[in-house]
Order: C-alpha cells, then sequence, then structure tokens
C-alpha cells in the first residue's frame, strides 16, 4: 500500500493475481478527477521491489563498463532478447548503495570503492512499482578482482562489455543499445564528462 496519502484516491481492494516470480496485483481504487467527478477504476500493478543501476566509467582508459544478458520480454516483443546494459539489481532488502556494489561485484567482477548517488526513478509507472536508484562510480583496471558473469544458482549468464564511452552513445542511435536505464547513464555521462575524470 501506499505510503503517501492523496485526498484524490483512495485504494478500495487490493487483490493478488499471482506471486510466482514476482508480484501481480489487481487494484480497485476510487479516483476524484480534475473535474470533481469521483469515479471507481481497477488497474494492475506489477511489483517487483526496488532496484539500483550504475554507470561504470574508468576515466583512464574513457571506457565504460556495461554487461550483456538475455532479456525474455524483449525476446517476445520483436528483439533478439540480448541486451547492453548498465549493472543493476534488485535491493533485496539491502540499501540502495550496498546492493549496486554487490550487483557490480557479482556480474562484472569489479570491486568498487565509492558510489555516487544521481537520482531515482520510476522506469514504468504505469505498469511496475519499481522505483531505481542511479548511481556512477569510478573504476581502474586493477579494480576487477573476479571474472564476474553473475550467479549461476540464479541462472544467471552476463557478459563483461567494455567500450569507449563516445562508442557507447554511438551505439544508442544505431538501435544497439537500447535499454533505457543505460541510456539515461551514457547520457548522463556525455553531459557531465569532464567532471568524472577530474
Amino acid at each position: 500500500m501506499s505510503k503517501l496519502k492523496n485526498a484524490r484516491v483512495e485504494i478500495l481492494k487490493d487483490e493478488t493475481l499471482s506471486k510466482n516470480w514476482y508480484h501481480l496485483r489487481n487494484i480497485t481504487f476510487r479516483y476524484v478527477g480534475s473535474n470533481g467527478q469521483e469515479k471507481i477504476l481497477k488497474r494492475e500493478a506489477y511489483d517487483r521491489g526496488n532496484g539500483a543501476t550504475i554507470l561504470l566509467y574508468d576515466p583512464a582508459r574513457d571506457m565504460v563498463v556495461l554487461v550483456r544478458q538475455f532479456r525474455v520480454p524483449a525476446y517476445v516483443n520483436e528483439d533478439d532478447g540480448f541486451l547492453l546494459e548498465t549493472p543493476a539489481g534488485l535491493l533485496d532488502g539491502e540499501n540502495p548503495a550496498e546492493a549496486i556494489r554487490r550487483e557490480v561485484a557479482e556480474e562484472t567482477g569489479y570491486r568498487v570503492h565509492s558510489v555516487r548517488p544521481l537520482f531515482k526513478l520510476f522506469m514504468s509507472p504505469g505498469s511496475v512499482t519499481e522505483i531505481v536508484h542511479f548511481f556512477a562510480a569510478l573504476i581502474e583496471q586493477e579494480d576487477r578482482v573476479t571474472d564476474g558473469g553473475g550467479l549461476a544458482e540464479e541462472d544467471e549468464d552476463i557478459e563483461r562489455v567494455e567500450l569507449p564511452l563516445d562508442e557507447a552513445l554511438a551505439m544508442i542511435a544505431t538501435g544497439e543499445i537500447r535499454d533505457a536505464k543505460t541510456v539515461i547513464l551514457l547520457q548522463w555521462a556525455a553531459m557531465n564528462r569532464d567532471s568524472l575524470k577530474a
């Protein structure tokens, strides 16, 4: 349930439709429109928990570290399913900064010393409850301490991809990078490149 109250909204019923992988809810609510009319509406919301993502930037090489993995939802929507992304994952009850450090180690093999919080965003608020915490971190080649690749027990099969920042930015235009959180962080890096190198 929402922690914030809004006088124009009242939740009347919150039913679970599925709780297999994540939680799919059917929510019935009273809504007062901007014209003052009151309606009873139903919407489904997919609750998968909140997450975090990070831009890993090596200023000495002007490189970013991304990951490539298979995404079933992309595959069933006219895509090959293998997306280039910034490292990311669910918080699983952890502080966002600690969660993203864990995900970076699991996925890329890099040890991140300090993370810079940037902002937090809803990525698909029309249907998904998730808030994603965005971070950036400076890395060096010496910070890679394992091979990464994800967790075998979670059936993760993750490839680490290191690219010059300009090449990664160009891949947005070609459609080779089409993940929203990744595009946002790469654009942020392009706008803040000088401060990243400092």
